[in-house]
């Protein structure tokens, strides 16, 4: 009863729930972008890969334009300061769209592989994954002579926010208010999805696309323009997760720092239906869990079991999302049967 009682305490906390909005972040841009996938018809199985590499990409890339714009201000200097604090923004900035750009070629190189040279898609985003594990490694090596955590590179992050009135409510200003940009970006960005899929032009072509591409072909539709177009904007998604892991609350790339993330967010968008509201509600429930998983650490509750939990939440939802889709299918043929 002691431990009951201990993790009410714990979980039903301003804490709690500040960090439920913080962990649920990239997974929710990682379920965002498999979603923009899914709607043209393409399974984006390099979710993960894509994630990591715009991680690494932002914080070397930051990093090394920062220094640069430093160039020789001697630390301590009357414009030192000045300048350093110009530099910190220029470098996150430049780290911002560098990370954008590769996670945007990086899905596209995976739809010239299915959509182009007609490649297994699922082998072709594995391989990515796999092939990200070891190169961010590798090109961490390269940039900065490590293998497992960037320490010696000086990289920049997003900014936190505390809005006005907002962070003067007691509780909910707690929950809300402190978050970094990537944060509320995350949220801004699920409108935005629902617009671009439902309510314009490119979107209604992405949908006939997914739905059926040998009728969206037979009026005009070019195909695989728009499964291009719907795997940039995956890439682009998957990037904004890289980003939210390595530049916002932490200030480094670690070596596989996604852990499972975007295995995560595939199983939020699937559990979701591929719809943007079903698939933020999954993709919060999934971000609780491992919340509460970071939570319960504190607590001696056997480590096995604490890191299990988020994996063991998302068997559960591609289960559920498994047996919906089977009583979905046996209503359309006891349909069909009656007609």
């Amino acid at each position: 009863m002691e431990l009951i009682s201990s993790i009410f305490d714990l979980l039903f906390t301003p804490a709690f729930f500040a960090s439920v909005l913080r962990v649920t972040t990239p997974i929710l841009f990682a379920a965002l972008g498999g979603l923009m996938a899914r709607r043209c018809g393409i399974m984006n199985l390099a979710l993960e890969g894509t994630m990591l590499t715009s991680a690494l990409t932002g914080v070397v890339v930051s990093a090394f334009v920062k220094k640069a714009f430093i160039g020789d201000v001697k630390y301590g200097s009357d414009v030192y300061q000045s300048v350093s604090a110009k530099a910190t923004t220029i470098g996150m900035w430049a780290g911002f769209i560098a990370a954008v750009v590769a996670g945007v070629l990086l899905a596209l190189f995976l739809a010239y592989m299915a959509v182009q040279l007609k490649a297994n898609i699922y082998l072709a985003g594995l391989a990515i994954n796999t092939i990200a594990a070891g190169g961010t490694v590798f090109a961490l090596f390269l940039a900065a002579g490590e293998k497992g955590i960037s320490s010696s590179l000086d990289s920049c992050a997003m900014p936190f926010i505390d809005i006005p009135f907002v962070k003067d409510i007691p509780l909910l200003g707690e929950i809300i208010s402190g978050q970094n940009f990537m944060t509320y970006f995350a949220w801004v960005c699920v409108p935005i999805v629902y617009f671009i899929v439902y309510k314009t032009a490119t979107g209604l072509r992405i949908r006939a696309v997914g739905e059926n591409s040998h009728a969206a072909e037979s009026v005009g539709v070019n195909v695989k323009k728009v499964q291009f177009q719907a795997m940039a904007l995956s890439g682009l998604f998957c990037a904004f997760g890289g980003i939210s892991l390595s530049m916002s609350y932490v200030q480094f790339f670690s070596r596989g720092m996604t852990a499972g993330k975007g295995f995560i967010g595939m199983s939020a968008m699937n559990l979701g239906n591929a719809t943007p509201v079903g698939t933020t509600i999954a993709a919060f429930l999934f971000g609780m869990f491992d919340a509460m998983a970071n939570i319960l650490q504190s607590l001696s509750v056997p480590s096995q079991f604490i890191t299990a939990i988020p994996y063991v939440a998302t068997l559960v939802g591609l289960v559920v999302f498994a047996i919906e889709s089977e009583n979905k299918v046996k209503k359309l043929k006891a349909k069909k049967a009656n007609m």
